[in-house]
């Protein structure tokens, strides 16, 4: 017994349309090497975010002489960059995990709370370094140290 043509073409087109939903094993790889490369990304900047914080505070404590002044509260915004940045790579280390396993699963979704949460940190950070770098009273900066 012989299949019509017609049956044999339709079964033909549901098993390429079923192998081509599933996603080969090359794709699978090029996602989780995309997520490392955003995972590294992520550990990029909170290590840069820590960076600055220390920056910040030791900036403060040098004093250079044209904006002669106390630390004062600069330590604050030090350890807050310091703290963001430690959350930042707490929080990616964690996202990464979770889209790991969700390219696994093909359940995955972007996570728009994560970088709405990253982006509000960082203008809140943003303002506190625009604060503090014109929080320096204007009359020192026309003071000249000579020696």
């Amino acid at each position: 017994m012989q299949l019509p043509f017609k049956f044999m073409k339709a079964n033909a087109e549901i098993s390429e349309k079923e192998k081509s939903n599933k996603p080969s094993s090359t794709d699978k790889v090029r996602e989780h090497l995309a997520n490392e490369r955003t995972y590294l990304a992520w550990m990029r900047s909170g290590i840069a975010l820590m960076g600055f914080g220390v920056l910040i505070v030791r900036l403060r404590i040098l004093r250079p002489p044209l904006a002669p002044q106390a630390p004062g509260d600069g330590w604050k915004l030090g350890l807050a960059f310091s703290l963001v940045g430690l959350l930042t790579v707490m929080l990616s280390t964690q996202h990464y995990l979770v889209v790991r396993r969700d390219i696994e699963e093909d359940t995955y979704q972007p996570a728009d709370r994560l970088v709405i949460l990253s982006s509000l940190a960082v203008i809140l950070l943003g303002i506190g370094v625009i604060y503090y770098v014109f929080s320096i009273p204007l009359e020192s900066l026309n003071t000249v140290i000579v020696e």
